[in-house]
């Protein structure tokens, strides 16, 4: 299995850490594994048909069309993408279609990078990701999005932890984890992980692999 990994954007988000706490993962799951330092790679959709999986990791920075055309090209074909936090789901404020195949975009996080909150798995939703996995607390961003109501959440966490004007609607579960299809292409993202550690956890840790092996095209999870 091909595994490509692009790494960029904001440096704030450890992209480059990041990115190899995900190319130890892939690696201990056979993958061969890429990473690069450009979206021009995403110009070629037939040579991203190569792979059979795609790790975005690229915050807050800009995607030209013809970027954008080849990798949701590539998706659409059957390649897998999965991503967390900015990564993928704060990657290209600007593109909307992006935000159409990822399923949602981060709006706020009240509270910045020091809130201790809880990822409540999704237990009513048979899925390989999650099976087993209990409820968990983190302290870091808690990721407020705006998501494509036909994502399959299988983790939510619950707002208002940290107070804020958006406290004035009471509360509410915001998702996690999700899943989705891109045509023949599998989606997954997890909005944890501002900083690598994050994956010290060892579930959010574990939802990440899970997360990569259902993505991949051909999965048979």
């Amino acid at each position: 299995m091909k595994a490509l990994i692009t790494r960029g954007g904001w440096v704030g988000h450890e992209p480059v850490e990041t990115s190899e706490v995900f190319r130890d993962i892939l690696v201990k799951e056979n993958f061969d594994v890429e990473i690069v330092e450009t979206l021009d790679c995403f110009l070629d959709a037939e040579a991203l048909k190569s792979y059979d999986l795609v790790v975005p990791i690229w915050t807050m920075s800009e995607i030209t069309k013809e970027q954008t055309d080849g990798i949701l090209a590539a998706v659409e074909s059957g390649v897998g993408i999965a991503g967390n936090h900015g990564g993928m789901c704060d990657a290209f404020r600007q593109d909307v279609r992006w935000q159409f195949m990822t399923g949602g975009q981060w709006v706020a996080h009240p509270g910045n990078a020091g809130v201790t909150y809880e990822i409540n798995i999704k237990k009513n939703v048979p899925s390989f990701i999650v099976n087993g996995i209990n409820d968990f607390k983190i302290t870091s961003e808690q990721y407020y999005v705006h998501t494509d109501p036909a994502n399959c959440v299988l983790a939510t966490t619950r707002f208002p932890v940290y107070g804020g004007p958006h406290a004035a609607n009471g509360s509410a579960d915001v998702p996690v984890v999700w899943t989705r299809l891109w045509g023949k292409g599998r989606v997954f993202y997890n909005s944890l992980g501002h900083h690598a550690d994050a994956f010290d956890i060892p579930e959010a840790r574990e939802l990440m692999r899970r997360g990569f092996l259902w993505a991949t095209r051909g999965s048979k999870v």
